[in-house]
């Protein structure tokens, strides 16, 4: 039976038991998306933004509430991906910041925490939608404020917040339509029960194996392979990695004073700031000489050093060359930056799927693209080490999908000392669009008004495959089926990607159309994708055609319509 209070050891267990829970459900999650497209991620983002706030808070030996509060907002915050996994973070800084200064939550405490939490994720939504996790935090939220005063006893309470809860969640499709037409509950409203009912088997004292591994990031494009290597060219032999939990500032100066002194002893230098933690990677032969320097700073924390000569020797190779590769491209950059009088007026970062794709935003003007998009969502940090990357005073991000825009603009608003432009682009081609609308002589904020302003131009497709048998917009889907997706649902469904990518297109055009884009992606090959372009160039003879190869995943075809 779990105490009446929590306090701030149980708080610890309680949060890395939800983190299993989760972790351990969240392909059952993905399942749940709506469209039975294989790139079902809810499960998959709300897990990767708890566990990068699990990794912080395993790291705490003799936690207190406010070292806590720290680690669960700073780690989920920045580790957060997709709209799911940015409202979640959202949800524990929330929490985390009624109770922070406190020694215990009582009943009293958790029910502020949880209305402060709900206000929270709601205020970073712009337009909040019912229905969701959202709704599904509320109404636990309002049945913790009900009980406060009851004077039940811990374990009552929290039972009763459950129980709350999964009604909540089973009503939802009641407030969603397109929920009760594919026959699923809310995603990430699941996601958040999980987390909770996973924070109970803790508080009761369930025994839980969490593991603190770190999850594949996002990657920086570099177009770039990796060429054989044998391990004694390794110049520098141990990988080191620590926090500084610093006793002072940890100024410009103590960075740049810190890196230099790094630079000295080894190479692949990461140096990043945030708050009273500087999180430092290195790779030297004499990694004490590191640590001695850095207690300079403060304390040490998640110390971690590996003898890179003993590790399998692919992944050696594979690691060690696009570490050097990403770390000469952060080094000119870095060295642009020092000198801010050298930065550019702007700059662009975009989120790119597939080589052709990447090479197609290079050519339009890109500066930094990122690796993700549908199978993969960036992190608000991917976003925030992209900006750092680009040397320029304004900068514009193209998320080009609609599960990443809150997570660029959580990078906004952590970003201090340049101007961060958003453009809510959803698909890859709006994305194509808004950059090419891009005027050097105008303002920024006009280019903002403008790009923005000319993606409402473009209607999207995309053509994959289903997962899943369902029913979505009164279509019947069968697994395997190829399904076309438009801009606000399905649009067709069938056996032939070809036949299903023409049926999709025929649904996007109206009378003003004057540009098809087709971008194939890595199952299509050439030929393929210009028997599409015949076909539709004959249907619509005064509409020009374009095809381009996309190499995307997982999508056989994107298509636009201007």
């Amino acid at each position: 039976m779990g105490s009446n209070v929590i306090d701030a050891g149980l708080l610890k267990r309680m949060f890395l038991a939800g983190v299993a829970n989760l972790e351990s459900k969240k392909e059952w999650i993905n399942e749940l998306n709506v469209f039975p497209v294989p790139d079902g991620d809810t499960g998959t983002n709300m897990t990767l933004t708890i566990l990068s706030a699990a990794r912080e808070v395993n790291s705490v030996e003799e936690p207190t509430m406010e070292t806590l509060a720290k680690a669960i907002s700073s780690g989920s915050l920045r580790g957060a991906r997709g709209n799911s996994g940015v409202i979640l973070s959202q949800l524990f800084r929330g929490f985390t910041k009624a109770i922070k200064y406190s020694t215990e939550i009582d009943m009293e405490l958790l029910a502020e925490a949880l209305q402060r939490a709900t206000e929270t994720a709601y205020k970073a939504v712009m337009k909040p939608k019912e229905g969701t996790i959202l709704t599904v935090a509320k109404g636990i939220s309002d049945k913790a404020k009900e009980l406060a005063q009851s004077g039940c006893d811990m374990d009552v309470f929290i039972q009763e917040l459950l129980k709350e809860g999964d009604y909540v969640l089973s009503q939802t499709p009641e407030m969603l339509p397109v929920l009760k037409q594919a026959g699923v509950v809310d995603s990430g409203g699941q996601g958040l029960m999980q987390v909770l009912k996973g924070a109970y088997d803790g508080y009761l004292g369930k025994e839980i194996t969490f593991t603190a591994e770190k999850p594949a990031a996002s990657r920086a494009v570099t177009g770039a392979a990796n060429d054989e290597i044998d391990t004694a060219d390794i110049k520098f032999g141990y990988c080191t990695e620590f926090i500084i939990m610093t006793s002072r500032a940890f100024t410009h100066e103590d960075e740049k004073e810190f890196k230099a002194f790094l630079s000295s002893i080894g190479d692949s230098i990461v140096c990043v700031a945030d708050d009273e933690l500087v999180k430092v990677h290195v790779h030297t032969n004499d990694p004490g000489l590191a640590i001695q320097k850095a207690l300079t700073y403060g304390q040490l924390t998640s110390m971690k050093i590996d003898n890179m000569r003993e590790e399998h020797q692919e992944r050696v190779i594979k690691n060690a060359e696009r570490e050097a590769i990403k770390q000469a491209e952060a080094d000119r950059r870095e060295r642009e930056q020092e000198d801010k009088s050298k930065w550019k007026e702007y700059g662009f970062i975009s989120v790119s799927a597939g080589a052709g794709i990447g090479e197609i935003f290079k050519g339009l003007g890109v500066d930094y693209l990122i690796e993700g998009g549908q199978t993969m969502n960036p992190s608000t940090e991917d976003m925030l080490n992209a900006i750092r990357q680009v040397p320029a005073r304004n900068i514009f991000i193209l998320p080009n999908n609609s599960n990443i825009i809150m997570a660029a603009k959580q990078a906004k608003q952590l970003t201090k000392d340049k101007e961060i432009f958003v453009i809510p682009t959803k698909t890859i081609p709006q994305g194509i669009t808004a950059i090419i609308n891009f005027v050097p002589d105008s303002s920024m904020e006009e280019n903002a008004e403008n790009m923005t302003e000319s993606i409402k131009s473009v209607k999207t497709g995309q053509i994959t495959y289903a997962v899943r048998d369902t029913m979505i917009d009164n279509i019947e889907i069968h697994k395997d089926d190829i399904i076309g997706l438009g801009d606000k649902g399905m649009l067709a469904d069938g056996t032939d990607i070809n036949d299903v990518a023409f049926e999709t297109v025929c649904k996007m055009m109206s009378e003003d159309s004057e540009l098809i884009g087709i971008y194939y992606g890595q199952e299509i090959d050439e030929a393929r994708a210009k028997e599409l372009c015949d076909r539709l160039s004959e249907e619509f003879p005064s509409v020009d055609v374009e095809v381009n190869a996309g190499n995307q995943p997982v999508y056989y075809y994107f298509l636009s319509v201007e």
